[in-house]
């Protein structure tokens, strides 16, 4: 019920999507991860750390389904718990997150769960690119692969930023 709500919401607020985009080079990256099915963070931050992007202005914020109570992780993680009815964040890391103003925001997920959708839309961040099967107006740019193969993903993602000249 919780996550029909915040899609009924989200779908609302999409209707007043304004695209910000800008023609600056990409310094901070911030990356939205979907750890429910995608496990291999540190491989996917080497895999940008080798592209150029210094470790220092990457910034990781996973979402889990479920989170146990004695579970600790040494980077923010976040779940459906942290969100109430009216679509308002309760986790302080999810709210520094989407404060922050990235050059990019990196959604890597490819099933649409409200809480990333959330996340994605409500980012301050200049350039937002995800996958193809995520709704086409919350990312500026958008690749169709799986995100079990996340070389491709980021290979064809620094090839277009190339081309668009924001590296």
């Amino acid at each position: 019920m919780k996550n029909f709500l915040l899609k009924r919401k989200l779908k609302k607020s999409l209707s007043n999507v304004k695209n910000n985009f800008d023609g600056n080079s990409i310094s901070s990256v911030g990356i939205l991860i979907d750890e429910s099915y995608f496990d291999a963070r540190e491989a996917f931050v080497a895999e940008l750390v080798n592209n150029g992007i210094s470790r220092d202005h990457v910034t990781v914020l996973a979402y889990r389904d479920r989170i146990r109570k004695n579970e600790v992780f040494d980077y923010p993680v976040f779940s459906l718990k942290d969100i109430d009815w009216d679509a308002h964040f309760h986790s302080d890391a999810v709210t520094n997150f989407i404060s922050q103003n990235f050059d990019l925001l990196i959604s890597y997920y490819d099933i649409e769960k409200a809480p990333l959708l959330l996340v994605t839309q409500r980012s301050k961040a200049s350039f937002k690119a995800g996958f193809s099967t995520i709704d086409k107006r919350l990312n500026h740019f958008m690749i169709t692969t799986v995100a079990e193969s996340y070389q491709v993903f980021i290979s064809e993602l620094f090839k277009y930023l190339k081309i668009l000249n924001k590296i």
